[in-house]
């Protein structure tokens, strides 16, 4: 059987597996296993390319991240980042619909997690659009597409798997990140205060009103300065930043906003784990599948197949690579769909001498825009399922939305000396800068 056949039948029943109802990574693991009875390799070498996948310290940060979030949330400390959120924005036009964005784009900073975006936000903010006559298909599709932004602004899960896989710097990944989110938060802030539903509009609040919803959210506010800071001085790992806002959650915030929590910290624990786990199986599906595609010569397939009408333009490759990470985002969750397809990603990165951390933050933010897309749109699936509404309304919803996506990933593929700013100033040596050999600074390619 010849390698483009096996390549085939490999990724074929993937997707079949997948349609039936299969969970993903077992349909994953499903396909790489049928192909390798058509290989040479063995199949205890197959399951220590699973295991090999998941066996990466990087990886560790992704739990501690997920257990932010879940103690932020089932603690109530975010309802302070809300009662923010609303003396800043409340009194606009669509005044909850702003509300859902700038929270997002605070929580962002905290979880690193679309899901637990969509579960506070559902929670928190959706029964009050909705006393206040918002279209709940607009609520659903505004609360998938905010829930986004999670996974670009740091402290990213994407920004960590694709990190961990490709041998990226994290912390550039992090910073570059900030303008695609920044970029999307605005970008459905405007979209909502001009062709959104009004609601009620409510009086500006009064300055002290500010200080006070400030000073009460200050706190939590420190999570992103203790992430973000120990990973640009050097004091900690991406893991190691997760660990330490754990530990000022547990010993600081809970103990001071809401000690009668201390009792359910054993379920979120618990909680975590299980959320853990559904990733971390995905990676180890995927790391196999990846490795079987490069066995196969499925990166070179492709590489060459966009080589032929790209050349080595380093942005014609790029928009290349977004229409297939747009297809691939439709039907495949963005942590496989990176792992898989990291051999091709690297291939034509160096193909067009295109910086890894510019490469890094295009794809992530292409793959970020398939959680809001038929047929898969896993943002879209929990959103409409929290709001109680139909997923194809909450779909139809989400199509002018699109708009600030393509926009966003357009700029960043056009821009990158913009995307690349922040982590030329902060983490130079992330993005291949080095020290100036003759004198103070850094050189930049």
């Amino acid at each position: 059987m010849s390698e483009t056949a096996i390549l085939i039948l490999m990724a074929s029943l993937f997707l079949i597996f997948g349609y039936m109802g299969v969970p993903v990574a077992f349909a994953i693991m499903a396909g790489v296993l049928v192909a390798t009875a058509f290989t040479p390799i063995s199949f205890q070498s197959m399951i220590g390319q699973m295991f090999h996948g998941i066996d990466a310290e990087t990886l560790l940060a992704i739990p501690f991240f997920l257990l932010v979030g879940e103690l932020m949330s089932s603690a109530d400390v975010t309802q302070r980042m809300i009662r923010l959120a609303q003396v800043l924005v409340g009194h606009m036009r669509g005044g909850l619909a702003q509300v859902v964005t700038l929270f997002s784009m605070f929580f962002a900073g905290i979880s690193g997690s679309s899901a637990a975006d969509v579960a506070v936000l559902s929670r928190t903010v959706a029964p009050e659009m909705d006393k206040e006559g918002y279209d709940r298909a607009f609520t659903a599709a505004l609360i998938a597409s905010a829930s986004t932004i999670a996974n670009l602004i740091p402290p990213s899960i994407m920004a960590v798997v694709y990190g961990a896989t490709g041998n990226v710097s994290i912390g550039g990944l992090f910073l570059a990140g900030v303008v695609p989110g920044v970029m999307i938060g605005v970008g459905l802030m405007i979209y909502s205060y001009f062709f959104g539903p009004a609601g009620r509009l409510k009086p500006r609040a009064k300055l002290i009103e500010v200080f006070v919803a400030a000073r009460g959210s200050a706190m939590p506010m420190v999570i992103p300065v203790i992430i973000m800071g120990g990973i640009l001085t050097g004091w900690f790992t991406p893991t190691e930043a997760g660990m330490v806002a754990c530990v000022y959650i547990l010993f600081v915030l809970i103990p001071m906003f809401n000690p009668r929590h201390v009792s359910q910290l054993p379920g979120d624990f618990i909680y975590t784990g299980l959320l853990y786990a559904l990733p971390l199986t995905l990676v180890a599906g995927a790391s196999a599948f990846g490795w079987m595609l490069a066995y196969l010569r499925g990166p070179d397939m492709v590489a060459d197949g966009i080589q032929h009408y790209a050349g080595a333009d380093p942005r014609m490759i790029m928009f290349l690579l977004v229409l297939l990470f747009i297809v691939v985002g439709d039907f495949i969750d963005a942590v496989p769909a990176i792992i898989i397809f990291m051999p091709i990603i690297n291939k034509l990165t160096h193909l067009g001498d295109i910086n890894s951390v510019h490469m890094g933050v295009v794809i992530i933010t292409t793959l970020v825009f398939g959680l809001i897309t038929p047929p898969y749109g896993l943002a879209l699936l929990i959103s409409a399922k929290f709001v109680g509404v139909p997923f194809y309304r909450a779909m139809f919803r989400s199509f002018p939305l699109y708009i600030v996506f393509l926009i966003t990933i357009a700029f960043t593929v056009l821009f990158p000396e913009v995307v690349l700013w922040l982590p030329k100033t902060l983490l130079p040596e992330s993005v291949g800068c080095f020290k100036n050999p003759s004198g103070p600074g850094y050189i930049c390619p």
